[in-house]
Order: C-alpha cells, then structure tokens, then sequence
C-alpha cells in the first residue's frame, strides 16, 4: 500500500462537494476532512447499491419502491462499514471509486440473494447421488459412464466426507442455496464454509483418482483423504 503522509488532504476540485484527492488519507485523518469524505462515500455507495438494484430489480421477491430504498440503503451501509474496515488494503491499482464500487454491488447482490432465500427452507440432507437421474448424454455408452461415475461420486462422499460435509457440499453444489445464506441459516461465515467445500473438492480427488476415475495429481498429496470421524471442517 502506498504510504499517506500527514497533513491536509487536497481535493480534486474546490468546495465541500468534491472528491478527495487522496481517499485513503482524508477518511483516516479524522477532523472535518474526515467528515466530509465520509458523506461523499457514503453518498457514491448510495449511487452504486441503487445501480445494482435497479439492474437486479426483476429478481427482488418484492420490487415495490419502499423494498428497494430499503435494499440501497442498508447495501450502502453496509459496504461502507465493510471498505472502511478494509481501507488500509488499498493498493491504488484502480481508482478508489471503482474499488468502492464493487463493495456496493457485492453488497447488494448479497441482499437480494437473502430476500429471495428469506421464506424458503434450507434443508441440510444427506443425500445419494446414486439415485438422482444422471445428465442426458448421445449415448448409451457416455450415459452408463456418466451413471458409473455418479455412483462413483456417492461412495466416496460416504467414505471420506463427514456428515457436515456432506450436508454442505450437497447444499451448496447440488441444491444451489448462496453460500452466504447457508452461513447465516448455520450461524458460521462464509469463510468456513468455503473452507469445508475446499476439504470437500480435495478429498473427493484423491479418493476418486485413488480409484481410478480421475487423473493423478502431479507430487505427493499431503493427508488429503482423512478418517471420516477425524472431525468435522
């Protein structure tokens, strides 16, 4: 990160209004400049939550006007909070708007996933892929392979996954609910689940190419199948 001296921070044109010429600086050098670039922040995550939502409209549950300030607001707010805590990162390879921008539009995407998800169930199941109908293939020889390899994928998630695990992957990459829906349904983060899909993806290929459905990876795999009762990730 480039270093900020200290001292008063320039802006890129004259009066209250305008833009810092150095964001990092005037939100970090407390006073009034502080205040004034944290209003102006503020007001471009405003601008940006209420782009996305206006381009994402069609998926909101409820697109009446009152949800959508609701939505902008609360993204806006909420990526704030978010830059601010990340603010000394800040490497400069973009512009400093355009880096806050997509804090505004991860926001939002991240709110309207919760509203669609907000009145359905998530049911953490522990499924067997050997019963699920196999994708459609040209033919009869690529639809028993694609089958043999279903069947193949249900073993070794009984043998090597936990039933956390299991639960997760299955949410999360057969039924398709957000991750950060799951993380708040389950009460952990994104990051640990993410983590848990990680150990997931790992076991499931050494123990797959251990059978001989998928290549051997290059070097030797370190303690990447574990004992199924050897935690929970």
């Amino acid at each position: 990160m480039t270093a900020h001296s200290p001292g008063p921070v320039t802006t890129a044109g004259s009066g209250p209004d305008a833009d810092p010429e150095d964001w990092v600086a005037a939100l970090s050098g407390g006073g009034a400049q502080q205040l004034a670039a944290t209003r102006r922040l503020h007001a471009l995550m405003l601008r940006a939550a209420g782009h996305q939502v206006s381009r994402m409209r069609a998926a909101l549950p409820d697109d009446s006007r009152t949800t959508v300030d609701v939505i902008v607001n609360q993204a806006a707010d909420e990526a704030m909070t978010a830059l601010l805590a990340k603010l000394h990162t800040f490497e400069g390879r973009s512009r400093f708007t355009t880096w806050a921008y997509k804090f505004a539009i991860l926001q939002v995407a991240t709110d309207v996933r919760r509203l669609q998800w907000q009145h359905r169930e998530v049911e953490l199941r522990d499924l067997d892929l050997a019963g699920r109908p196999a994708p459609g293939h040209d033919g009869p020889e690529q639809q028993v392979e694609g089958a043999d390899l279903a069947a193949a994928v249900a073993a070794s998630m009984r043998a090597v996954l936990t039933p956390h695990q299991r639960r997760v992957a299955i949410a999360l990459l057969v039924d398709g609910v957000p991750i950060d829906v799951l993380a708040d349904r389950l009460g952990t983060t994104r990051g640990a689940l993410y983590k848990t899909v990680h150990d997931v993806r790992t076991r499931l290929r050494a123990d797959l190419a251990g059978r001989g459905y998928l290549p051997q990876s290059p070097g030797p795999t370190r303690d990447a199948v574990t004992p199924t009762g050897a935690g929970q990730s």
